[in-house]
């Protein structure tokens, strides 16, 4: 009886060991990933909450954040949520409807497969190399630009086009926002089971009540959070819009940019206090969107 509780014990504690060494093993492999947030994410993050509190000599005041309710402070942000909310509605809608019709519309099997490849190259595809093909493309002497005064004697920059502008600078963000709408939105459209569309058509509804009563509702949590997501990309795109638009449009992170790297204005701390704005701003926007997605798989279970 004895020896079978040592060999009981034993067994538990080789047990408990190698689940120690399998979790400790796990640790091992998470951590690139929590050294990499530390360094480049929490850490910054704290040293921005700080000297947006600081004056240059380092000591503490409010004055940063006294000066963000400044005139041209307020309408840089107000210009940003503008141009994140025009590029995040329209990319929603756009997206949406190109994810329901790779999805539902019984299109041809292998327009799936390249419009997702296609999107996860668009989606990433930003910052200098994505103004500069805007710019070859719908500038004043870009290809289409000059093909359409060419065959059509048609000019857009004469009925008040202009790329270099709030809607410019909108649809030079849609070109990474539609394609990633459709990649955070097809696996919900994936998700809405056939048997829920069967069960309504059963029952005697139309397509129509079956988007407006079941399917929609499911939805609307996954398509509001993407759109939130979508606003929060934008908020805190910067290299697209200085390559694109330099100076010329007064949004938050150009106004972030000159502050920080230094200009007639050149105010470190007041850079930070800006930035600080822009991380409470772009954090209720990724907070609602978890808590919507969260909302969203429990249909989905």
């Amino acid at each position: 009886m004895a020896q079978s509780q040592e060999t009981i014990a034993a067994q538990a504690a080789a047990a408990s060991r190698a689940q120690f060494a399998q979790s400790a093993w796990a640790w091992v492999g998470v951590a690139p990933f929590l050294i990499f947030a530390l360094m480049f994410l929490i850490l910054p993050t704290l040293y921005l909450i700080v000297g947006g509190f600081q004056d240059p000599e380092g000591n503490f005041t409010f004055q940063n954040i006294i000066d963000l309710f400044n005139p041209s402070i307020l309408s840089a942000y107000w210009i940003s949520i503008k141009v994140s909310a025009a590029s995040a509605i329209v990319g929603a809608v756009i997206g949406f409807g190109l994810a329901y019709a790779v999805v539902m519309g019984g299109l041809p099997a292998w327009i799936r497969p390249t419009l997702m490849t296609f999107s996860g190259v668009a989606s990433n595809f930003a910052g200098l190399p994505l103004a500069f093909a805007f710019l070859a493309t719908l500038g004043r002497t870009g290809l289409v630009t000059v093909l359409l005064v060419e065959f059509f004697d048609f000019n857009i920059y004469s009925v008040g086009f202009n790329l270099l502008s709030f809607w410019g600078l909108t649809l030079t963000y849609l070109y990474f926002q539609i394609p990633l709408m459709v990649l955070i939105l097809t696996p919900a459209l994936d998700g809405l089971k056939r048997e829920w569309r069967e069960a309504s058509e059963i029952l005697g509804a139309s397509a129509l009540q079956y988007w407006v009563h079941v399917a929609f509702p499911i939805l609307w949590p996954s398509v509001l959070g993407c759109t939130l997501l979508l606003f929060a990309n934008a908020f805190g795109a910067i290299a697209t819009a200085y390559a694109l638009t330099g100076s010329s449009l007064n949004i938050v992170t150009i106004l972030l940019y000159a502050q920080i790297q230094g200009d007639v204005l050149h105010n470190q701390n007041l850079g930070y206090a800006l930035a600080l704005g822009m991380i409470l701003i772009t954090g209720v926007s990724n907070g609602t969107y978890i808590w919507l997605r969260a909302r969203a798989e429990r249909w989905m279970r």
